[in-house]
């Protein structure tokens, strides 16, 4: 999606309004605006961002991101439906593989969306932004699958595969598990 049309435009009724005030009005109005191109961007992105989240919170199993490409926001839509499904990829030995789960829910309709400001080590983050990407997902939704997944009936010490099966997680407590309303100790993970 290109921006610039609408920065241009923002620019120009700007110019416009401020020509009312004389030349050097119009002036100062002109360089505000190339001043305020790249926070102009950074605005309509985060409109942008919000829009998409939205989207997402009211489709049911699929996702839409907004991805940059260059300059420009690129929006794209994730179907679930079409992922194959492949056997999980493990590290490390786990514990011996549990039952086979039933069906994992549906994703309850959420009502609104929330934000949180989440502090990962860099080599954490680099790992994460590599399973979204190999899944074909932005990191805030390759994200909300792991959270979902582990909230949806993963119990202390089982392994819970995202996105059919590619990248595993396992959560590990002695204190509780989710919902408990106690920290875990530990959460491991790895991707291919």
């Amino acid at each position: 999606m290109e921006l610039s049309p609408y920065v241009d435009r923002l620019r120009s009724d700007l110019t416009d309004a401020a020509a009312a005030g004389g030349e050097e009005t119009r002036v100062v109005a002109e360089r505000l605006m190339l001043a305020l191109d790249p926070a102009t961007r950074m605005v309509l992105l985060e409109a942008l961002s919000q829009a998409a989240a939205e989207i997402t919170g009211e489709l049911p199993r699929d996702a839409v991101d907004v991805r940059m490409v260059g300059r420009e926001p690129e929006f794209v839509v994730t179907h679930v439906g079409d992922v194959e499904e492949t056997a999980p990829i493990t590290a490390a030995p786990l514990a011996p593989e549990p039952p086979a789960a039933p069906a994992p829910p549906e994703p309850p309709v959420d009502d609104s969306l929330s934000r949180i400001t989440l502090r990962l080590p860099e080599s954490v983050k680099t790992r994460a932004e590599e399973a979204a990407a190999a899944d074909g997902l932005s990191l805030n939704s390759w994200l909300v699958d792991a959270v979902r997944a582990v909230l949806d009936g993963a119990s202390i010490g089982d392994r819970v595969d995202l996105r059919l099966g590619r990248h595993s997680i396992s959560v590990n407590s002695p204190t509780g598990g989710p919902g408990s309303g106690r920290r875990p100790n530990r959460v491991r993970g790895w991707v291919s």
